[in-house]
């Protein structure tokens, strides 16, 4: 007798797909549908985001890196909304002064249009007061020491310092405001792609039911 196949399985399906679904979704935020991407530090959050917006058509990315800054790792929620989300909200588009964090000062106004899909990405997308803003929650679903672990290796000895610091303000993150038990989806990374469940916010009639991973015919 062949074997039954898991119940979230849907061969075939791609990240083309999940870009449908997304398009599919009402907006969330004015006429944008705002998706979150959040995870761990060095989960792989902006290399997946990178690819979904490209599977979007070229959806813009807002890169939470830009918001935050030395003194302000986790408290750009002000920023964030005043520069971002009000403006998204009114169907004008947003104008946020990204972080250097060579040169430890904000630069010059960067515009984010009010497309169709905007992609938010970073350790904190799927806080408490972005939330109501999502049309979906995506995390990425990496163990934190791995996730670390990969970041403090892509990062480099001179970034040391800042990674000690760093791990324990998203741990006081993550306790005081959590984002996995809210996210829609899961997206796991395999050998030759991702997976992608539901998530522990899914509802009966909101995330997809899917899995999607690479197939030969999957450009990811």
């Amino acid at each position: 007798m062949a074997e039954t196949p898991a119940p979230h399985h849907t061969p075939g399906f791609t990240i083309h797909d999940l870009a449908a679904r997304l398009r599919g979704l009402p907006p969330s935020l004015g006429p944008v549908r705002l998706i979150g991407v959040d995870g761990h530090a060095g989960s792989g959050k902006s290399t997946f985001a990178g690819r979904l917006a490209g599977a979007l058509g070229g959806a813009p990315v807002l890169h939470l890196d830009d918001l935050a800054s030395h003194a302000q790792l986790f408290a750009w929620t002000g920023r964030l909304m005043t520069q971002v989300i009000e403006p998204l909200a009114r169907g004008e588009s947003a104008r946020y002064t990204p972080y250097d964090w060579r040169a430890r000062a904000f630069g010059a106004p960067r515009p984010l249009p009010p497309a169709p899909v905007v992609l938010i990405e970073g350790v904190g997308a799927g806080r408490r007061a972005l939330r109501p803003h999502l049309a979906r929650l995506l995390w990425m679903e990496l163990p934190r020491e791995e996730s670390w672990a990969r970041g403090r290796l892509r990062d480099g000895a001179e970034q040391r310092e800042f990674w000690d610091g760093w791990v324990a303000a998203e741990q006081a993150h993550f306790a005081a405001d959590p984002s996995r038990p809210h996210a829609d989806l899961l997206v796991l990374q395999r050998p030759k792609g991702y997976e992608v469940l539901p998530g522990p916010g899914a509802t009966a009639d909101g995330a997809p039911d899917v899995t999607q991973s690479d197939g030969s015919s999957a450009m990811w």
